[in-house]
């Protein structure tokens, strides 16, 4: 088994001892879309011992552009992101346990999720959740690296709580709608993600080993034009987070519509449901129109919009990106 990582243990900064360490580590990974097929490909490859893959969507032929672990056959069987992300890479090392979860993070369920991780790492494409992630960082005094990539252009930073800026202290609140750039109205090509995750990937191996060399700023790069920056950043006196104040970890209510990148779709979420049986729902959605279904995910077609409806009740509308719309038809085919 040593020589699967004997080209890494030959680098000095990772070694025998620090191959160990790595062995020893568990990571989660929230987000399997470019950034996280990046993520945790690399991890497993490592030979990080524990990685969790938890992410709440599907795979469509537009993700094949830039997110690796997929390819046409996961496509045609509809398998979510992350149950495809575990089965390829299983394929890749055996001796890593890998767990990939089908699920929308929030404020329910992060810290279950996380409970226990060395390093949380940024596979997202929404701001929401990465300060939902932060709080539970904080909180629970859990590294965490951030990453982003739009256009041609990222950026990425590392969040040790204790010792660095947190995320707030970078942005103390979500984005305007309508005003941050998504890849719907930027665009994406590949190498802008396969840059930013293998950054993301190379300080998480950083922390996990114990590394000095830890990146204590926020590198920005431009894959089009050849640019690498490093900025210093610095703590906020009034950060709520770094004062101990977790307002998205203790909200009262999640996010429970949310239009996703991309996609021409919208996510609905009540954050109350126990979960819905596919079969049952399909036996009830079948008379009103074509409904489908397998161990993972109902399709059900109405008109010109399709529904995905999973398991924890999460539903995701497509053909639309009226939020009122979306949450409309979860109400009349679902239920609140």
């Amino acid at each position: 088994m040593i020589d699967r990582y004997s080209r890494q243990i030959l680098f000095p900064g990772i070694g025998k001892e620090g191959q160990k360490k790595l062995g020893n580590s568990y990571a989660v990974i929230i987000g399997c879309g470019a950034l996280g097929t990046i993520i945790a490909t690399s991890l497993v490859r490592a030979g990080v011992g524990r990685i969790r893959i938890i992410d709440r969507d599907f795979i469509e032929y537009h993700n094949l552009q830039r997110q690796v672990l997929f390819d046409e056959e996961d496509i045609e069987a509809e398998l979510p992101k992350a149950v495809a992300a575990e089965r390829h890479l299983k394929k890749v090392n055996s001796s890593v346990e890998i767990e990939g979860v089908v699920a929308d993070v929030n404020y329910t369920n992060i810290e279950r999720f996380v409970r226990g991780a060395d390093v949380i790492l940024d596979g997202l494409d929404n701001i929401e959740t990465r300060f939902l992630i932060n709080d539970a960082s904080l909180k629970h005094k859990i590294p965490w690296v951030y990453g982003g990539a739009i256009s041609a252009s990222g950026m990425t930073m590392n969040i040790i709580p204790g010792e660095t800026p947190c995320f707030r202290c970078l942005q103390n609140s979500p984005t305007a709608r309508g005003i941050a750039l998504t890849c719907d109205t930027a665009g994406v090509i590949s190498p802008a993600p396969f840059v930013v995750g293998s950054l993301q990937t190379a300080e998480a191996l950083k922390i996990l080993v114990g590394a000095e060399e830890i990146n204590r700023s926020l590198t920005v790069i431009d894959v089009w034009k050849g640019e690498f920056s490093h900025l210093k950043l610095s703590h906020h006196t009034d950060c709520p987070a770094c004062n101990g104040k977790y307002e998205f970890l203790e909200a009262r209510s999640g996010t429970r519509v949310t239009s996703l990148c991309g996609q021409n779709a919208v996510q609905v979420l009540n954050p109350e449901s126990s979960g819905v049986s596919l079969e049952r729902l399909a036996e009830h959605l079948s008379p009103l129109g074509k409904a489908s279904y397998n161990e993972f995910m109902l399709r059900f077609l109405v008109g010109d919009r399709e529904m995905v409806i999973f398991p924890d009740g999460r539903a995701i509308v497509k053909n639309t990106s009226d939020e009122a719309l979306a949450r409309g038809l979860y109400a009349k085919y679902i239920g609140m």
